[in-house]
């Protein structure tokens, strides 16, 4: 039989994810690779990192449908009865396609159309622990750096340069064009991932946040 979603289990399973990543970026580290292989062996990693986060959000938002559907009602202007089954829940979160959202904006405005977000009371401990400022460049990074990878565009170019020069200046807001001036985005995610040890800042990050759910969730 398999077994019942739950918020702590989404999070255990996140940190050994994170932890097999962990594993995979030190053999690459040793495994005398050429440059160019290490920065794909990263973006490989950061792939993975980022299927990783998506399977722990929709985990966490299938397990609050199914706890309690009211915040979802209210969004979708239907009332849907309590304990639906995980398949139900699981096609009201993703459409019937796969999980995706549009940036750190997008997966806290997806969190609050199924918890409540900011208006709820007590407050979500999944909204309240993804929307913390601990965690925002954490996540900026990991989804501008994840897009960039994909689709080496100049939007998703762009968005990772805001999201680089940010993190740098330690802000939380969207910088200036002057703040972004003389800055470039890297030629490649993994060409900035492999050094100063920034891939490993990010997992730390999202192990913190995992940390913060599994503390947060009822079961």
């Amino acid at each position: 039989m398999a077994r019942k979603k739950s918020g702590r289990y989404a999070a255990k399973q996140f940190k050994e994810s994170t932890q097999r990543i962990r594993d995979y970026l030190h053999e690459v580290d040793t495994a005398g690779l050429s440059d160019q292989a290490v920065t794909w062996a990263y973006e490989a990693a950061l792939n993975k990192t980022h299927v990783a986060f998506e399977h722990l959000m929709e985990e966490c938002l299938i397990v609050a449908l199914n706890n309690d559907p009211e915040s979802f009602s209210k969004a979708a202007g239907i009332t849907f009865p309590k304990h639906m089954t995980e398949k139900v829940c699981q096609y009201l979160v993703t459409g019937g396609k796969f999980f995706d959202y549009q940036g750190r904006g997008g997966l806290l405005g997806d969190i609050s159309k199924f918890t409540g977000g900011k208006k709820a009371r007590p407050q979500h401990y999944l909204y309240a622990a993804v929307q913390s400022p601990k965690y925002f460049h954490a996540l900026e990074l990991l989804i501008g750096l994840r897009n960039y990878a994909a689709h080496e565009s100049p939007q998703s170019k762009l968005v990772l340069r805001k999201a680089i020069v940010a993190h740098r200046l330690k802000i939380t807001t969207t910088p200036t064009d002057v703040q972004l001036a003389g800055t470039n985005a890297p030629t490649a995610a993994g060409a900035w991932l492999k050094r100063q040890k920034r891939f490993i800042y990010i997992l730390d990050r999202l192990d913190a946040l995992a940390d913060e759910i599994y503390q947060g969730a009822p079961y």
